[in-house]
């Protein structure tokens, strides 16, 4: 579970109440799609015929460039989510992160889920220190407008991210 039982009201857009802007939930759900499609190739090697998870890392883009509604960017995160359970490693982390990608657009909170996901794929294929690397590549890309907020959020929910953002 990736979700926090208490939501941050930074991460809760302005029409749910929150405080987060159009904009800056838009460079999450970019952020998140970047994080995803760096690892996809770990799903897609083993499922070169299964589109789902490249469709959902679209639709994550489709979405903040208003091409896709939100309800639809939702769906085709629960069907990457679909390919995924099937298999294991790092093919079924890289599955779930394009599932968490597209999700973005529905809760800005599942952000951390693209990430985390992403930094499972990559330590599954190639080892902790692999993981590490990919936390700070994904680090490195964080919009500047959102960046002390990604980084407070990882430090949060680290814990039910599975550690990967302190490992």
């Amino acid at each position: 579970m990736i979700l926090p039982a208490v939501r941050d009201p930074r991460l809760v857009t302005v029409r749910r109440g929150g405080s987060l802007t159009d904009h800056d939930h838009h460079l999450l759900a970019l952020w998140a799609a970047d994080c995803a499609e760096h690892v996809l190739e770990l799903f897609e090697r083993e499922r070169p015929d299964d589109r789902r998870p490249r469709e959902a890392v679209d639709a994550a883009r489709a979405w903040v460039a208003g091409a896709l509604p939100m309800m639809e960017s939702r769906a085709r995160g629960g069907h990457a989510m679909g390919a995924a359970r099937p298999l294991r490693g790092a093919a079924r982390f890289a599955a779930y992160a394009a599932g968490q990608a597209a999700c973005v657009a529905h809760v800005a909170e599942h952000d951390l889920g693209a990430a985390a996901y992403a930094i499972k794929a990559v330590a599954a294929a190639a080892g902790v220190d692999a993981g590490r690397h990919e936390r700070d590549r994904q680090r490195d890309r964080l919009p500047a407008a959102v960046r002390s907020l990604v980084l407070e959020d990882q430090e949060r929910r680290d814990p039910i991210c599975w550690g990967v953002f302190s490992a």
